[in-house]
């Protein structure tokens, strides 16, 4: 399953100041995994030491946070869009 992954500015140093890279995968952990192999480090940047999705990442599977879905299980159909976005905090 082909797969598109836009990319957050902070992450583009990964990607080669690419916004947006395609990646093969049936979950978006496998995605993730994928992408780690193109781009050494990022996925390191999206998950935590215990393999989770980071604390202030938010990672969407077309328009849904995958939080509130499977979350690393989500299924990533073929032509799915993955957004990865960071968190914005403040007041």
């Amino acid at each position: 399953m082909t797969v598109s992954v836009r990319v957050p500015t902070i992450l583009r140093t990964y990607t080669g100041g690419a916004s947006e890279v395609t990646a093969e995968g049936d979950t978006l952990g496998a995605v993730l995994e994928e992408l780690d192999v193109s781009y050494s480090g990022i996925k390191g940047r999206i998950l935590d030491e215990s393999g989770e999705l980071r604390r202030f990442v938010n990672v969407y599977v077309g328009n849904d946070d995958v939080r509130f879905l499977d979350g690393l299980a989500t299924p990533t159909p073929d032509g799915t869009k993955i957004s990865v976005i960071p968190a914005v905090a403040g007041g």
